[in-house]
């Protein structure tokens, strides 16, 4: 990614997320933030229990069999 690039990209992440109203996903970026200065200890004891519940329900789904590959889900939005 070039430097234009990368500026354009970060002015459109810190806009989006001057727009966020949702609690869950400020307190997610948060803890990014903090597990990339090493300020946090397990990035899983700062998710809610929403998010908790929602990745733990992917896994599952994975073990499942209950997933579709990246290429499958594209070509079925782009397909109708």
């Amino acid at each position: 990614m070039g430097t234009s690039e990368l500026n354009t990209t970060k002015k459109e992440l810190v806009d989006w997320i001057e727009s966020l109203k949702d609690d869950s996903m400020v307190s997610l970026l948060n803890s990014v933030k903090l597990s990339s200065e090493g300020k946090s200890g397990d990035w899983w004891d700062g998710l809610t229990e929403s998010d908790r519940v929602n990745i733990l329900s992917g896994i599952r789904d994975f073990q499942q069999g209950l997933t579709m590959s990246s290429k499958d889900f594209w070509n079925g939005l782009a397909n109708g």
